[in-house]
């Protein structure tokens, strides 16, 4: 995915040290099952009866084959323009398979990209399915001590280039002249800057909330049931499966990952909130999980930035999302570095760049 292909850039994979999710699975009708994602898989799973697994071999054989650059592959489906809902149709998927193949290997929240040209889909698919050949188990990667290391990573590397950290700094004001950010305030003495790039909780009036996550940390003494005892794996509820417009995530870690006393497992429970009781909302996840040892719930609004920045020069990011995968915060990432250097972000160009500095032979 885009944050593993950060980390390779930045080199920030130095300072970490990461190990597989030992499975992906999805849920489907009170029950969960290892997502498929090859083709013997597919034909031995049981969320799926025989004939559907004929489908849907088929249809992983056509998308593995699938090249954007390359009209033979298309079989009669044009990628701008033909909507993922008309591909499912061709391969005559039913309903079940859908949930599974838009929720746990596109990685989809809802259901609007069913109307949506399928080149998108049809290569997050495809990533799900590279990643999986690549580390065996699932596609899934998390770091050693947990996810504080990423911007422990990044810090160091800020280090190298010059950057200075203050930690636990309490912020009395952003100084604005003209308009325009020249500073933040701290203590009594002002950090003077062209550009500020902070979270919604700094800047409230430039900030519009646009929803909740409810999230439950459990701890638990047991391995999730069903999943053959994995010391990690990641569970996807699609929302069709319990009546709900958006998913619901579950990510367990254990000992394996540094993040836990031998014998007890930390699962996070997660999904946007819909209604007035969102403790009910995640309760099919936390079902999954009993007996719970004990459980912290936190309920946190969703804000998105009103203000731009390209007047105040103030970036402001959006708040974490209820997935568990890091796709949503590096668009947000992305969308935050074209707002600030007016171009976009590009893997590629940041690659030829440092090959230019560097020299390939650095790069191996």
């Amino acid at each position: 995915g885009q944050l593993v292909k950060m980390l390779l850039y930045t080199e920030v994979t130095r300072y970490l040290d990461f190990k597989v999710i030992e499975g992906s699975f999805v849920y489907k009708g009170g029950k969960i099952y290892k997502v498929p994602s090859t083709e013997a898989e597919a034909l031995a799973s049981s969320l799926m009866g025989l004939f559907e697994k004929r489908r849907f071999r088929k249809f992983l054989v056509y998308v593995a084959n699938f090249d954007e650059n390359d009209p033979r592959t298309f079989e009669g489906v044009d990628p701008k323009k033909t909507t993922m809902r008309d591909v499912y149709k061709k391969f005559d998927l039913g309903q079940d398979v859908i949930d599974f193949t838009g929720h746990a290997l596109a990685l989809y929240r809802t259901d609007d990209y069913l109307d949506q040209p399928c080149q998108e889909t049809i290569n997050r698919i495809k990533l799900y399915s590279e990643s999986l050949a690549r580390y065996g188990k699932s596609p899934y990667l998390y770091p050693l001590y947990g996810l504080g290391e990423l911007p422990q990573g990044f810090a160091r590397l800020s280090a190298i280039y010059g950057g200075t950290y203050m930690l636990n700094k309490p912020i009395e004001e952003i100084v604005i002249e003209n308009g325009k950010v020249v500073g933040v305030k701290s203590e009594g003495e002002v950090a003077r800057c062209k550009q500020l790039i902070c979270d919604p909780s700094y800047v409230s009036e430039r900030v519009t909330k646009v929803g909740q996550v409810i999230r439950v940390i459990c701890i638990l003494s047991h391995p999730i049931k069903n999943t053959n005892d994995a010391n990690s794996c990641q569970i996807i509820i699609p929302q069709n499966q319990v009546n709900r417009k958006s998913d619901i995530y579950v990510c367990m870690i254990s000992s394996a990952h540094n993040v836990a006393a031998q014998g007890k497992y930390i699962a996070i429970a997660s999904t946007t909130v819909e209604t007035a009781e969102p403790e009910k909302e995640i309760k099919p996840a936390l079902d999954l999980l009993e007996p719970i040892e004990q459980k912290f719930v936190s309920i946190s609004d969703l804000f998105a930035p009103t203000d731009l920045g390209t007047e105040s020069q103030i970036f402001i990011s959006r708040t974490y999302d209820a997935t568990t995968h890091f796709e949503t915060t590096c668009d947000d990432i992305k969308d935050i570095y074209k707002r600030m250097m007016g171009s976009e972000f590009d893997f590629e160009e940041m690659k030829r760049k440092k090959n230019d500095i560097y020299g390939e032979e650095e790069q191996q």
